[in-house]
């Protein structure tokens, strides 16, 4: 049958049609699991226990079926998916928070993909060019989204290019690289002060985002990061693969942008040092210094980029379930406090180079979250009104870079300033009862206390983040929330399940890793077992609840990366 993608909601209810005639719902009549007290009102209480592992699996099970192609932003399969959870909100009686009456918030896309006809080199004051092997020496993409593109700009070396005043650093001091081509070096200054780019754990300052992002603001027209495995925990060749694909960026993004986005081998830094006499590695040590000054080197980048532009659009789906407060301050003068909920439902769509299974159904990624943010949107429906608005956002392009959050955060329904939290979903392996939950970024916010006395209340434990260098924060939805100011973070069960050991959940976690992960084998099966997902879905209505009922608005500690986006509106 064809759908007319024209008519979303019409094509959508018909979906659902579809599905339920295939046991969408099957499960929907059970017993309430008791619910910890923790000051809630019955009503919200009887809904969080009324949360339905079975709801949750059924919506994964047509999310991560063959139908939707993988749900890829601007293809078919991605274009149903965001139909279906358009009719799941109109169902539940949310109110349209999209565009035009809609549940639908379209997003703009560009896609560039850099061609074999890119050439680039260096070229010293004195002395031969070094000419660069594309992919082998050096990776380049054009932010600017034209067709091809000219650099020949000399070189700044600016250290970790970052300015922090909250840290008191700034790399770009005494320099002006408009027009030029800034050479910095991957993640962030050396630290063990937890009140000095946050010790061992890695700010957003030391994501390479950040570097493009900033070299870009600054007016450079080119920047290359210098790879450094051991800094970025990760090999060239995850740099390499991922750079070798289409980048792709917010159409219509009024922010500045890179002629040459890029990326050098660390061997490549070498050879650019030696040729101006300086030494990489003394030269990387003085930049993890105050004393640090930035120069300009005398050596040119020299670059001719040609790239594949293509347009498409895709959309967030967003559902508002109105509040009790849904106008100005409240009575006590306290302005709203309403909560976002969000996943992202896009995954990788399908391969048309390999052979066999070549559909990404994302089953776990992100099929899990989107059926517990479902299954949230159910609960607060049935539940009597919440004292403050609540959002659900089931978000697009999560990985194309977080690109749809990115949007939403400069475009939400609900202005920032009253938003009081955001609970992200993405990724909770269908395993079991979980005693212990992740939700690293939630100690950087005033809510923190509200967060552990709720998951002592449940019986788990919190799970530090084992890889706090890796900056997992940087890398889901919620970071698109933090930016524009608001207190955000994930939700997801840790490694401590009922009846296994320790042992046994990292083996869990670890096996879907290495063979699910971005893989087509990353389907739903009906072993999986989702009451893990409605673990945290409770988790997660409670902690929403709490921070509606706060006697305060939540914020960040003070001094976080985030707090002047909180104060002031500056996005980070």
């Amino acid at each position: 049958m064809q759908i007319d993608m024209l008519k979303p909601n019409r094509a959508a209810l018909l979906l659902l049609t579809l599905s339920c005639g295939s046991g969408i719902f099957a499960g929907a009549s059970f017993a309430a699991d008791p619910v910890p007290s923790l000051g809630l009102p019955a009503a919200a209480a009887a809904s969080i226990g009324k949360i339905d592992a079975r709801r949750i699996a059924e919506h994964v099970r047509f999310l991560a079926n063959d139908l939707l192609e993988g749900r890829a932003p601007g293809t078919r399969g991605g274009d149903i998916a965001a139909n279906y959870i358009a009719a799941q909100f109109a169902l539940e009686g949310l109110k349209p928070a999209g565009d035009n009456g809609s549940y639908l918030q379209k997003v703009d896309f560009v896609g560039v993909k850099t061609l074999p006809g890119t050439s680039a080199s260096l070229q010293p004051t004195h002395g031969n060019p070094i000419d660069l092997r594309l992919a082998e020496d050096y990776v380049a993409g054009n932010q600017t989204q034209t067709d091809r593109v000219e650099v020949d700009a000399p070189i700044v070396f600016v250290g970790y290019g970052i300015e922090a005043p909250e840290y008191q650093w700034n790399d770009f001091k005494g320099v002006d690289v408009r027009g030029k081509v800034v050479l910095v070096i991957v993640n962030e200054p050396p630290s063990q002060d937890p009140k000095f780019f946050n010790a061992e754990a890695l700010t957003y300052y030391g994501r390479w985002t950040y570097k493009f992002e900033e070299a870009a603001r600054k007016g450079a027209v080119a920047a290359l990061i210098i790879h450094r495995t051991d800094l970025a925990s990760y090999g060239w060749d995850v740099v390499r693969n991922s750079w070798s694909a289409e980048q792709v960026y917010l159409g219509n993004d009024k922010d500045p942008k890179l002629q040459a986005a890029s990326w050098i081998q660390l061997d490549v830094a070498r050879k650019l040092f030696s040729a101006v006499n300086q030494n990489l590695d003394e030269m990387i040590a003085a930049a993890g210094t105050r004393q640090f000054q930035a120069r300009e080197l005398p050596m040119r980048f020299r670059a001719h980029i040609e790239s594949k532009v293509r347009k498409f659009e895709s959309y967030n789906v967003l559902g508002l379930l109105p509040g009790k407060d849904s106008g100005g301050p409240q009575a006590d003068g306290r302005g709203r406090q309403a909560v976002v909920y969000s996943a992202h439902y896009d995954h990788l769509g399908i391969d048309p180079a390999s052979s066999g299974d070549n559909i990404y159904n994302g089953a776990v990624d992100n099929g899990t979250g989107c059926g517990i943010l479902l299954e949230m949107a159910h609960a607060f429906a049935s539940a009597a009104p919440p004292p403050s608005p609540v959002l659900f956002a089931a978000v697009t392009a999560e990985e194309k870079g977080l690109l749809g959050s990115n949007y939403l955060g400069k475009h939400l329904p609900i202005p920032a300033a009253q938003i009081a939290l955001n609970l992200n979903y993405d990724a909770i392996l269908p395993i079991g009862i979980p005693q212990s939950v992740n939700v690293t970024g939630a100690e950087r916010t005033s809510f923190y206390p509200t967060v552990q006395k709720t998951a002592a209340a449940f019986g788990f434990e919190i799970q530090a983040d084992a890889e706090p260098g890796a900056g997992h924060y940087y890398r889901s939805d919620h970071f698109s929330m933090a930016r524009a100011g608001v207190p955000a973070f994930s939700i997801n069960t840790g490694v401590k399940f009922a009846g296994h050991t320790l042992e046994w959940g990292k083996a869990q976690h670890e096996e879907y890793t290495a063979k699910r992960y971005h893989r087509p084998s990353d389907e739903f099966t009906p072993d999986m077992d989702f009451t893990s997902d409605a673990a945290v879905a409770k988790f997660g209505f409670a902690l929403g609840w709490q921070a509606m009922l706060a006697k305060s608005t939540v914020n960040w500690q003070p001094g976080d990366e985030f707090e002047a986006a909180r104060l002031h509106g500056t996005a980070h």
